[in-house]
């Protein structure tokens, strides 16, 4: 982009974005806009010093004047920058929304969850409701112990204490009731078919035989795999009926509960057979009252096998948003690798100021707000994104510079 363009183009955003926050522009919303008109993320430092001193220029005008000069420079303004703030949800109740972010243990947020879950608390400062962090801690041997306290910590600082924690392993007994209901609706099955055999009734689009056994059975077949005496890992496991001739053979009576034997940091041995993904997370957001939820675009089939159960539950499937995945060309958010890496005293701890975790950043003297207006930005958009470190924390640097 021309030199003579961008100076044009900064000053219209920089007062389009000065009137719609009370006379004062935000450099980071508008470099983040001129992304978007052609700016590459490698020339930002070369024009930062030029953005930032019309950002200044423009916060020094009074809002009158503000107002004339946009008046005047407002075409040179996309179409696709006209709004500020938040996309509208649809179907959003009186009482408000109620919205959830759902991390793993195993270890705690980084800059990429982080934004996400910010984007959904803002939908909640929007409307009014609750917001849930719902530790998803159903798979025993993926878990870090000290990770639940390490994401209840950062979440409060995150947002502001208004959140409500939810931790799945304490709701093993509310989920073995759900299951109870689909083995009564005839709405799934014990499979007690190998997985090689399994495997070839999906390529061939064939019902396992297990599917045709009776709802008594079932409820045999389930109690058996409760009993510590029952069924080993491996020899059973529940399934939802979908269709076998799916076109998408994911979907193909997909599993919902399996045997673990391992020992899990907060329910020990109490529980043999714990819920999969996609039982676990239907149950929670009908019990909840989740109405819209947003997650990785990764997840659009599990979106689409949780709307199966919620159809067969008699339930109103949440209104489902997804956004785009968080490439960063030199910054890996690999927990594993990070926890192997600090068990090597490669670094000191989560908070090591290398580190993109939320932990680090805050020690470094981060503002959460600085996510919140980052995540704005984003918006709901499916688009993947891929950044350098460097630009990513030149926009973060200009985020936190800006808030209050």
């Amino acid at each position: 982009m021309p030199m003579k363009n961008l100076e044009k183009k900064a000053l219209a955003y920089a007062l389009k974005n000065a009137l719609a926050h009370s006379g004062v522009s935000q450099q980071g919303s508008v470099i983040s806009s001129l992304f978007n008109e052609g700016l590459k993320k490698s020339d930002v430092s070369k024009f930062a010093k030029t953005i930032s001193g019309i950002v200044k220029e423009v916060n020094s005008m009074s809002l009158e004047q503000q107002e004339k000069e946009f008046s005047e420079l407002q075409d040179l303004v996309s179409e696709r920058e006209t709004r500020e703030g938040l996309e509208e949800l649809p179907n959003v109740p009186k009482t408000g929304v109620v919205m959830r972010f759902a991390p793993s243990p195993s270890g705690p947020l980084h800059v990429g969850r982080a934004i996400v879950a910010s984007l959904s608390y803002l939908y909640v400062k929007k409307y009014g409701g609750k917001f849930y962090i719902r530790i998803e801690d159903t798979n025993p041997e993926n878990i870090l112990p000290q990770a639940y306290q390490m994401i209840e910590n950062e979440s409060k600082w995150l947002f502001n204490n208004e959140i409500e924690i939810v931790i799945q392993s304490y709701r093993m007994e509310i989920y073995y009731d759900y299951v109870q209901k689909l083995l009564e609706k005839n709405a799934v099955y014990v499979c007690t078919c190998s997985s090689d055999d399994f495997e070839k009734y999906v390529e061939e689009m064939k019902n396992c035989p297990c599917r045709k056994i009776s709802v008594e059975e079932n409820e045999r077949r389930w109690k058996k795999m409760l009993d510590k005496n029952g069924f080993k890992p491996g020899e059973a496991v529940l399934r939802f009926k979908s269709n076998m001739k799916d076109k998408n053979p994911a979907f193909r009576d997909f599993p919902l509960a399996r045997i673990n034997l391992s020992s899990h940091p907060i329910q020990k041995e109490k529980y043999r057979v714990w819920p999969l993904m996609n039982l676990a997370v239907s149950v929670d957001d009908i019990e909840l009252g989740i109405t819209h939820a947003i997650r990785g675009k990764d997840h659009i089939d599990n979106s689409k096998r949780q709307e199966m159960i919620f159809k067969v539950l008699g339930k109103k499937y949440p209104w489902a948003g997804f956004i785009g995945r968080f490439n960063f060309k030199d910054m890996d958010l690999s927990t594993t690798k990070t926890r192997i890496a600090i068990e090597e005293r490669k670094y000191s701890g989560w908070d090591d100021p290398r580190l993109a975790t939320v932990a680090s950043l805050r020690k470094r003297g981060y503002k959460p707000q600085a996510f919140w207006k980052f995540a704005e930005q984003i918006g709901l958009s499916e688009s993947d994104k891929t950044m350098d470190k460097k630009d990513f924390f030149e926009l973060l640097d200009n985020f936190n510079k800006t808030s209050s």
